[in-house]
């Protein structure tokens, strides 16, 4: 497999170059932003794996030449643009960039009709098989208030993050009638049954927890993944590229990798 990287200099980029170089998978672009300070620069250095030969470039077309599938952990602004050129390049996708709006959202499915496309909120297999454990005890548990609290580290930008969200969805699809109330503040009156409340933590070097409550009158159910290490996500991403590799156009979703495996 012949990888590219976009948003290579970031957190999850870099983990994603050292993971790869570890793998001896052939790293072949590592594209950043246009006012990135590490242009230039070798992207094996910057991810302390040694020289790699791959310069850190800003242009997207430059950095997918001779990529069989690109890893994207960028920038909801980024993301389109990535697309577009992969899909004119012929090169799939893998991408964990969240918080992407609509028209991102039309665009991978139009997209897909030209290249293999996965898109995921959350690279691991361990949270998949959480939302799909709430999804089940929600529905289950139907008279039981559902709250959600989750923590990261205190320079993220976003929130709720993109691992709440597909746990919320998860809960609405186990009940429906569940609205996110994001937050509570001032004389708010008493807690709706529907209402589903989503809590958000910053501080220190978190790499995510996320925990979903399940409160009845008499017992609570807990739900909690802790992430010990960006390694996990970065692992997922390159196990659903080699998953990706050589499969038709269209959309696929990490589900499928994980039971293709």
């Amino acid at each position: 497999m012949k990888l590219a990287v976009f948003g290579a200099t970031g957190r999850m980029g870099l983990t994603v170059v050292r993971l790869a170089a570890e793998q001896a998978i052939q790293l072949v672009g590592a594209i950043d932003a246009a006012n990135s300070p590490h242009l230039g620069r070798d992207v094996g250095e910057l991810a302390g794996t040694g020289t790699l030969g791959v310069a850190v470039g800003a242009d997207v077309a430059s950095g997918l030449l001779g990529a069989d599938v690109v890893i994207d952990f960028s920038t909801a602004g980024a993301f389109d643009a990535l697309l577009r050129a992969a899909a004119h390049a012929g090169v799939a996708v893998v991408s964990g960039t969240t918080r992407l709006a609509s028209s991102s959202v039309a665009l991978i499915d139009r997209s897909a009709a030209k290249i293999p496309v996965l898109w995921a909120p959350n690279m691991s297999v361990g949270v998949h098989v959480l939302a799909e454990a709430v999804r089940r005890a929600v529905q289950v548990l139907g008279d039981y208030d559902v709250e959600l609290v989750e923590a990261h580290h205190n320079q993220k930008t976003d929130a709720p993050s993109g691992t709440a969200t597909m746990l919320i969805e998860a809960a609405q699809r186990g009940r429906a009638s569940l609205v996110p109330v994001h937050g509570r503040e001032g004389d708010v009156g008493v807690r709706k049954p529907d209402e589903l409340g989503v809590h958000a933590i910053r501080g220190g070097g978190i790499v995510g927890d996320h925990t979903v409550h399940l409160i009845g009158q008499f017992d609570r159910i807990e739900f909690t993944h802790r992430a010990l290490s960006r390694e996990l996500f970065a692992a997922g991403a390159l196990r659903a590229a080699r998953w990706l590799l050589g499969k038709s156009a269209g959309r696929y979703e990490l589900a499928q990798v994980i039971a293709g495996d």
